[in-house]
């Protein structure tokens, strides 16, 4: 195994060089910085998790906050938690997953437990009780997603009311005068999740600014939800012509539902979907969508933490902006649908 010595032998500098130029913990020429880091990339060198831990006082452990409420997808859940596992371990860190839905308490616990070095906090709410007691903890936090008052925090979500607004924007482009968001169920919008409010507030000014109905409500995660709430939409607003959907679990049983009530993908409805792109791309036909980056988030979530860890500034609040794919299920609407 290599050693940090060897490492020194390597770069002829001292042992306590080498320690400096890894930990920064001290200010370090820029030719010896290099010297150092290129005998470290030749030799393969790993510095010793444990020994780093002991060193800084450090458990070398995150603790990723992500509540299971109802109403949530745990799958996309899952996408953030496997991006914040796998950017921890390059930077040499464990995750401890916390599940439970303990608010102001459990995080306190957290702290007072010396387990964990910093904290990723998802599910966050715009009025969100974890936040005072997050400003005052003794370590680093970052929130995916941000409360209203995000003042003193380090915030990293996709802008989803600019998500919101690309998805009315491309409706009308194509047409469109009449849309209706179907979001996420009542509970999430009950508790006031920023996620789903933003989009909601970015698809209700677009439609204002662009002169074309928007409708909004929220959907059940069941077939029968489902198929209330389009039956319903359908009678009420004859002119319906495009949907966006805030709702993964429900796309296919939506599409299974529009086939029932004989509206065609995209000619009697287009829709448009909030969503991972391989779930828009194994549906039939294919979704255009506005993808949530749940990959570069969790990695600009750990990597945020890691830099406050070692004393760096990273901005308060980083926020992605989206990118919409049009796909076979949105196109201009025909005679019926107009």
């Amino acid at each position: 195994m290599v050693t940090i010595g060897d490492v020194a032998r390597h770069a002829g500098v001292a042992t306590s060089t080498v320690s400096y130029v890894l930990s920064g913990k001290r200010t370090i020429s820029p030719d010896t910085r290099e010297r150092v880091q290129r005998s470290v990339r030749a030799l393969g060198y790993r510095p010793n998790a444990s020994a780093r831990a002991l060193a800084s006082q450090r458990s070398n452990v995150l603790a990723l906050v992500m509540p299971l409420r109802t109403g949530m997808h745990v799958p996309v859940m899952m996408q953030f938690a496997a991006a914040v596992v796998t950017t921890a371990r390059r930077f040499d860190h464990d995750v401890l997953l916390l599940t439970a839905d303990e608010g102001p308490d459990g995080l306190e616990r957290v702290a007072q437990s010396a387990r964990v070095d910093a904290l990723v906090v998802m599910d966050v709410e715009l009025h969100d009780q974890r936040v005072p007691v997050l400003r005052e903890l003794p370590m680093p936090s970052v929130l995916i997603g941000y409360p209203e008052q995000a003042d003193g925090l380090t915030c990293i979500d996709l802008d989803f009311t600019a998500a919101g607004a690309q998805c009315v924007d491309h409706l009308a482009d194509l047409g469109h005068r009449s849309l209706a968001l179907l979001g996420t169920p009542s509970a999430v919008y009950e508790r006031q999740t920023g996620f789903a409010q933003r989009t909601l507030s970015g698809f209700a000014a677009a439609a204002v600014r662009r002169g074309v109905q928007g409708i909004e409500t929220p959907c059940e995660h069941t077939f029968d939800a489902v198929l209330h709430t389009v039956e319903g939409l359908l009678r009420e607003h004859p002119d319906l012509s495009g949907l966006v959907v805030q709702n993964e679990p429900i796309i296919g049983p939506l599409l299974d539902v529009l086939r029932r009530l004989g509206r065609r993908v995209p000619e009697d409805m287009s829709l448009v979907a909030i969503c991972a792109d391989d779930v828009a791309e194994r549906q039939v036909p294919q979704l255009s969508s506005v993808t949530i980056p749940a990959e570069e988030i969790g990695a600009l979530a750990v990597e945020s933490l890691i830099a406050k860890l070692e004393g760096g500034a990273v901005p308060q609040l980083t926020l992605l902006p989206p990118a919409l794919t049009a796909r076979g299920s949105s196109g201009p609407p025909t005679d019926r649908a107009r």
